[in-house]
């Protein structure tokens, strides 16, 4: 069954205490679709998770590489970030089929862009700017 939560977040200490709680609870082949502004902290959510894993690697936006891969938590962790994908068949030239439904969680910075390609049962997460200087607003859309 698919929820929908809204969740404000003030901070960025709420941020991560927001992605790791929600890094205990990921499984492999878990895809988690981050969408949002410039700004919004994609990135910054990404790293939270990424710590809750037990990723000991400096994360960082893979923008011109497209994809990182970081091996060192309970779970492999493979950060994608989409924004310069020109054309829908870079991603099935990187092989993202083998990321997206392999023994690690995968985390798309600006999933819109390929939305066609987000398997239905990803967790969803829009992250909108708040009304307060650091406020961010996740609209988080996940199946139980």
């Amino acid at each position: 069954m698919k929820e929908t939560k809204t969740i404000k977040i003030n901070n960025e200490t709420e941020t991560y205490d927001f992605g790791m709680k929600m890094a205990e609870e990921l499984k492999p082949g878990t895809v988690v679709a981050l969408v949002g502004d410039l700004g919004t902290g994609k990135t910054t959510l990404t790293k939270a998770i990424a710590q809750g894993l037990g990723v000991s690697e400096v994360i960082t936006s893979p923008t011109f590489t497209i994809v990182k891969e970081y091996e060192s938590g309970r779970l492999p962790l493979y950060h994608f970030d989409v924004y310069r994908i020109g054309d829908i068949d870079e991603m099935y030239e990187l092989g993202y089929e083998e990321y997206f439904y392999g023994e690690g969680v995968s985390i798309v910075e600006w999933a819109d862009i390929i939305d066609e390609l987000i398997p239905e049962n990803a967790i969803r997460i829009n992250i909108e700017y708040g009304i307060n200087e650091g406020e961010r607003i996740y609209r988080c859309t996940f199946w139980q």
